[in-house]
């Protein structure tokens, strides 16, 4: 049905309905997060720690958009992750932890970005079970410890600040990137040494 400006502008309606996302908004998860972490610029005094009410409160908001998913999924194989994902988030709402022992926004930030043209029909989140290029602006990100790990940024990105670990392997990816770091100064040591070497 045409709203009287469309008609008035000969404007056709838009055929195919505007497919609505299943991602639940996290802007109160963000919001709660930059109170209780000590690096963040809002936060008042730089050496408090989150009280445990606080991060079982983090956990809880990223918990229920794990229980979205999980209610809207139809593969056994998804209900499976998520249900591993909310079942590692319930031991830490019952054991908080006293840091969050997540990534930084400047990591998630660094994080590689996928293109659309390297992604075949099929590829999907793992955690909202979207096809990638069902999505038209999706913003596809690959973790750095498997080239096949790939989430939506919007989906992975809560975890990832939480938890700091890849949700499939569990790797710790701050002490991957650190790992990584140190190869890759060794790798410069070496390569000055025998340079050195060459012309000494």
């Amino acid at each position: 049905m045409s709203n009287p400006y469309e008609i008035d502008h000969n404007i056709k309606p838009n055929e195919t309905p505007r497919r609505r996302t299943r991602r639940p908004s996290m802007t109160s998860f963000f919001s709660h997060l930059a109170q209780i972490e000590s690096t963040s610029p809002s936060h008042n005094n730089p050496h408090a720690t989150p009280t445990p009410v606080d991060m079982a409160a983090a956990e809880r908001i990223l918990q229920d958009q794990l229980l979205h998913f999980l209610s809207a999924t139809s593969s056994p194989g998804q209900e499976a992750f998520l249900q591993s994902l909310i079942t590692s988030l319930e031991q830490d709402i019952a054991q908080p932890p006293i840091e969050v022992p997540g990534v930084s926004q400047s990591y998630l930030d660094q994080l590689e970005r996928v293109s659309r043209k390297s992604l075949k029909k099929g590829d999907e989140c793992k955690i909202c079970g979207e096809e990638f290029l069902n999505d038209e602006f999706s913003l596809v990100v690959q973790l750095p410890c498997h080239p096949l790990h790939r989430f939506d940024l919007e989906c992975v990105g809560p975890w990832l600040r939480l938890q700091g670990t890849c949700p499939l392997d569990r790797k710790n990816l701050e002490d991957d990137r650190k790992k990584r770091l140190q190869d890759l100064v060794k790798s410069c040591t070496d390569e000055e040494e025998d340079y050195d070497d060459m012309y000494a």
